[in-house]
């Protein structure tokens, strides 16, 4: 059974809300990527260089990352001349065998959330304004709640004007308290009121909202780090996850946002958002193979439902699902 039909069969049988909007989602990234790799095998007779050439520059155009490409092309090579493989149009569905295998190297990557059985739970996110990260921490709200999980929020944003309002906004639409204090306190001081309000409250989930710019980097990762040893003190382990919010629409730049923060804090998870607005979402494989940091979550649109947790094979399957139903029918 070929990698195509195995994927369709998996997707089948999983959910086929999900599937839609990781289909959907990444419309644009198909349309871009996928079309060109579709002209590329109708162009060509057989596999040589110059195919490899140009399969390299689509994949490097959809933001897959260099290094990415580079260990991409050279393990397609190899299974060409393993497998013997001469038509142009049999390479399709080993490209997006590769693609599921760079994303899950080093055995299954986990793209759950770590959240304690008993007691509190403590997720901070960090990442540059702009970005959709106090979006991102209301969507995430709304879907813990409705698995039945009782969910806080902390307005750690206090420098950004509009940051407290904009997650109380949220916290009104889903429901879920937020703790604040006023516009330019100090953050560190949100964090423990809060989490003394969380255990008081039993809640099983407080999200960590954090200031996304401040003087320079350097006083924004000591704020960070501030926040984070509070956090350390008030809920020994804590906390559990620390998720960084990239927006997919700005690409490389996404990716230099990660190496500094990774630098800066142990960033467990990556959320990246907008990713339906963006063609190039072959970011999600740069970031994973290049940072090792797991991606967690997706934002798939703008419906509060669309904040995804990520999964590799139905990224691949929203990549390549025209070509995969096709081969499907064949």
């Amino acid at each position: 059974m070929s990698f195509f039909k195995k994927l369709k069969e998996k997707i089948t049988h999983s959910s086929d809300s999900v599937t839609d909007k990781f289909k959907s989602g990444l419309a644009k990234t198909r349309d871009n990527f996928t079309n060109k790799v579709n002209n590329l095998v109708a162009r060509y007779r057989k596999i040589d260089e110059d195919f490899f050439e140009e399969l390299e520059e689509i994949l490097i155009q959809a933001d897959v990352g260099f290094q990415t490409v580079m260990e991409l092309i050279e393990e397609l090579k190899m299974e060409v001349k393993r497998k013997n493989i001469q038509e142009p149009s049999e390479v399709q569905p080993v490209i997006s065998e590769k693609l599921v295998e760079i994303y899950s190297e080093g055995g299954d990557v986990p793209n759950t959330l770590n959240i304690k059985d008993g007691g509190l739970t403590v997720i901070l996110f960090v990442g540059v304004n702009g970005v959709g990260k106090t979006t991102t921490i209301g969507k995430l709200a709304y879907a813990l709640k409705e698995e039945g999980r009782k969910v806080m929020m902390a307005a750690g944003d206090t420098f950004r004007a509009g940051a407290i309002e904009q997650l109380e906004v949220w916290g009104n639409r889903v429901g879920v308290e937020v703790i604040k204090h006023a516009e330019g306190s100090d953050p560190a001081a949100v964090m423990y009121d809060a989490i003394q309000a969380a255990k008081a409250r039993k809640a099983d989930i407080l999200l960590c909202d954090t200031a996304g710019r401040l003087q320079n980097k350097v006083n924004l990762m000591k704020e960070l780090e501030k926040v984070k040893r509070v956090i350390e003190r008030e809920v020994p382990g804590a906390p559990h996850e620390v998720l960084l919010v990239l927006d997919a629409t700005t690409g490389q730049n996404a990716m230099i946002q990660a190496k500094t923060f990774k630098e800066a804090t142990n960033v467990t998870g990556i959320v990246l958002t907008k990713l339906d607005g963006t063609a190039k979402g072959g970011i999600v494989l740069a970031i994973r193979n290049e940072l090792h940091i797991p991606v967690k979550y997706v934002g798939l649109g703008e419906k509060m439902d669309d904040l995804q947790a990520f999964d590799a094979e139905k990224y691949v399957y929203g990549l390549f699902s025209e070509l995969i139903e096709e081969t499907e029918e064949a």
